[in-house]
């Protein structure tokens, strides 16, 4: 079941079932990957599919896609509306009947006891969640879910989403807030052919669907002309793929071959595109929505952001840490490098493995060299004999809902020690080390497995900022044997580390077969100059992926004009107008309209930003980073005063918020208030230890405030969680020193010199500091 929390996918909303006029949509040009020139497809149904593809139908019937969502019934219904209760923070919510509805008591948008009518049920197994109707189109989703595990396995009841949590009906994760509307949030993988129509200026939905469930052409694409050619009616004969708008035939007449000498195994035909797998992505992966008419066949990047494997996402060793989905995770796998396609594994109609247990795997590799106690090391036929359990490892998400890792690595306990990632070995054996793990492998195999991912070093010196991280980043991006996602991720860093046009890495990035790795190129100059940055970027802007097109045009966006050629500098209005398309697709959301804020701030048109940042703001009061940016746009323009009545109303609102009682500290200090300040900065900093940039703040501030031995100990507190922080260092150097502390002062200086190796002021330092004088 798809978690309703996805990463800015877009959707849409239905009161009626199949209300839709079809869908017309005009398909790219035709060519070699199956496409369908030049037609304009409708929606069929599947009803219109069985007549021909019974087999198929009949495997998808009762599927997870088949039952993605229905509308509620006593057939579609799991939970217990018998009068159940649940009991949530001293809230009692009661689920019961009404003749033939299906009815929940719980409290509302204004906190209040009311009564709600079960319009659909959403996903199946393992839980079940409930949608129910709301003014202006909107459909939420309730955050209490029926557990449709047996009870045997602790099913069978009601349970909250987001446990341990005082979730009120101010918080936009309550059930009636906007991050659990279904529009947004669920619907472009629960049904077919969905379409938002989100109403910008009366911030209502008229959402459509063809079909209430994931249905045949919602991976096929509409059938139309498939029902031409098969009907053999007019121009049948000149329809390429029989009629279909993408060919899904990557497997067809291909076979795995084992090699019985190595054990190896070698696809009978090299894999030539990726075309199921990115049709599987558009769902099956953390992404966001970018354009709304979409084109079956294209890659997955014209449609959607994919994410890379950003530290709130990922593990730094690729492994999945938020609700990631797959894709993200398999294209890193070698299998998907050596042409492994989804359906290889997966039965696509039915969603069923196409078989179970270990002899999946022995579809391709040797039953006498991995199903073996010689390779596996434990006793045949229990869970540690399972390749999924060592090369597959769980998480679990939305309580109940276990989720295999796609990435298939080798596991790797070494790096579970050196950089605390998750370890399959401990994952089953919870009562032992990583390193009890990594003596135990080593003994077996007389070596430290490795496998083929070797990117997780380099990511996690990125994130951490370690000396020499830029250079192990740029070697990540030069090493075209390692996952595109990975390299990808590696360039997007960088521009954390100053990154220059002239960089090999940049240079690399831009002819990058992935569009990933293009698109993080762009990425990786979104903090250099944009006029140094244009001539390099300017191919992107012509990139045949949309992403990519996208990033380089908002990267480059407030470019003077006058210093590029014009063919460059129509290139980059068509780019910046098609991104603000693709953030007015998600108008419904305050981050596209901080987004738009942010881009039309580097345009100069100011008072676009201002009402973007307002937009935001009244979409979602408890957005706080629109708030700091609309009080950071009248700073820039003298208006401090305006940016302090923002700030002070949004903290009213989000009084823990942190980002806000830094933002107001710094206005404080600009408009010399400076005991305010030093106490926003102060709850700002202990709000959020981990905010390296808060604590440096705070302790500068106490500084100027003569309170010079308490921000030594602020730097230092936050030096041991932050060990390069440049900033803190150098004021550690400088501050310690002239106290007359220098050996304590050298061993910072000593630590940045190794982040800066060329900076002779450093060398200076570190020369006074032995000489026993002040720096």
């Amino acid at each position: 079941m798809r978690a309703l929390m996805i990463a800015a996918g877009t959707v849409i909303f239905l009161l009626a079932r199949g209300t839709l006029a079809s869908f017309r949509q005009s398909v790219w040009a035709a060519d070699n990957t199956g496409a369908v020139a030049n037609r304009n497809l409708t929606f069929v149904g599947a009803r219109t599919c069985a007549n021909c593809h019974a087999a198929e139908a009949k495997l998808w019937s009762g599927s997870h896609h088949q039952l993605a969502m229905q509308e509620a019934s006593a057939r579609s219904v799991l939970g217990d509306f018998s009068g159940s209760k649940f009991k949530n923070f001293g809230g009692t919510s009661v689920f019961f009947r009404k003749g033939s509805k299906f009815l929940v008591r719980t409290d509302g948008p204004d906190g209040a006891l009311h009564d709600y009518e079960i319009k659909f049920t959403f996903g199946v197994y393992p839980l079940q969640q409930y949608l129910i109707e709301m003014p202006g189109g909107r459909l939420q989703a309730l955050g209490i879910a029926w557990d449709s595990r047996p009870t045997s396995q602790g099913g069978h009841r009601w349970f909250f989403l987001y446990p341990g949590q005082n979730i009120t009906s101010k918080d936009p994760l309550h059930w009636t807030g906007i991050d659990q509307n279904w529009n947004y949030m669920c619907a472009d993988c629960h049904s077919t052919d969905v379409r938002k129509n989100y109403n910008a200026l009366t911030r209502t939905y008229s959402t459509t669907y063809s079909q209430i469930d994931v249905a045949c052409e919602a991976c096929h694409g509409p059938g139309s002309s498939h029902v031409v050619w098969a009907r053999r009616q007019g121009d049948w004969r000149s329809l390429n793929s029989e009629g279909l708008p993408i060919a899904l035939d990557e497997r067809r007449k291909v076979n795995w071959n084992i090699n019985p000498g190595s054990g190896e195994v070698l696809r009978s035909a090299p894999r030539r595109s990726e075309r199921e797998i990115q049709m599987c992505a558009r769902c099956h992966s953390r992404r966001g929505q970018i354009y709304e008419d979409y084109v079956h066949g294209q890659e997955v990047g014209d449609d959607y952001q994919v994410a890379l494997l950003e530290p709130s996402l990922y593990f730094p060793d690729g492994q999945i840490k938020a609700e990631d989905y797959e894709y993200g995770s398999f294209i890193q796998s070698r299998m998907f490098h050596e042409g492994v396609t989804c359906s290889d594994c997966h039965e696509p109609h039915s969603l069923r493995l196409r078989t179970q247990g270990n002899a999946l795997c022995a579809q391709c590799h040797s039953t006498e060299r991995y199903d073996s106690p010689k390779h596996y090391f434990h006793k045949a036929n229990s869970s540690g004999a399972r390749c999924v359990n060592c090369h597959m490892p769980t998480r679990t998400y939305m309580v109940v809902d276990v989720r295999r890792d796609h990435s298939l690595r080798v596991p790797r306990p070494d790096q579970s020690e050196e950089l605390d990632v998750p370890d399959a070995c401990t994952n089953c054996h919870k009562d032992k080390s990583s390193r009890w793990a990594l003596a135990a492998v080593e003994k077996w195999y007389g070596h430290k497995p490795i496998g083929y991912q070797r990117f997780a070093e380099a990511l996690n010196a990125g994130v951490l900022g370690v000396p020499g991280a830029a250079q192990s980043l740029a070697s990540l991006v030069a090493d075209h044997e390692q996952p595109a996602m990975a390299r990808a991720t590696a360039l997007s860093m960088l521009a954390e580390y100053s990154s220059s046009p002239a960089d090999p890495a940049i240079k690399t990035g831009i002819t990058d077969a992935s569009a990933l790795v293009r698109r993080a190129a762009a990425t990786a100059l979104s903090n250099s100059d944009p006029r140094l940055s244009a001539l390099i970027l300017a191919p992107l802007l012509n990139d045949p992926i949309r992403a990519v097109r996208i990033e380089a045009g908002e990267v480059l966006a407030g470019t003077p004009l006058n210093g590029l050629t014009p063919e460059v500098a129509n290139d980059l209005n068509k780019a910046i107008d098609e991104y603000i398309a693709c953030l007015e697709v998600n108008a419904d959301r305050p981050e596209s309209h901080m987004n738009l804020g942010l881009l039309y701030e580097k345009l100069g048109q100011l008072d676009k930003a201002e009402n973007e940042f307002k937009s935001a703001i009244s979409i979602d009061p408890m957005f706080a980073p629109a708030a700091v940016d609309l009080a950071d746009l009248y700073r820039a323009q003298n208006k401090d005063q305006e940016g302090e009545h923002v700030l002070r109303d949004a903290i009213a609102r989000m009084p823990l918020d942190a980002s806000l009682q830094y933002a107001l500290g710094l206005v404080m200090i600009r408009e010399k208030h400076y005991v305010q300040a030093l106490q926003l900065l102060a709850s700002a900093a202990h709000k959020d230890p981990e905010n390296a940039r808060y604590n440096y703040v705070y302790a500068v501030a106490l500084k100027d405030a003569d309170r010079k031995s308490e921000a030594i100990g602020t730097l230092e507190a936050s030096i041991n969680l932050h060990p390069y922080d440049r900033d803190s260092l150098a004021s550690l150097v400088n501050w310690l020193g002239r106290s007359g502390n220098s050996n304590k002062a050298l061993v910072y200086a000593e630590r940045l010199a190794q982040l800066e190796p060329d900076n002779l002021d450093v060398q200076q330092a570190i020369a006074e500091l032995r000489a026993g004088r002040k720096p």
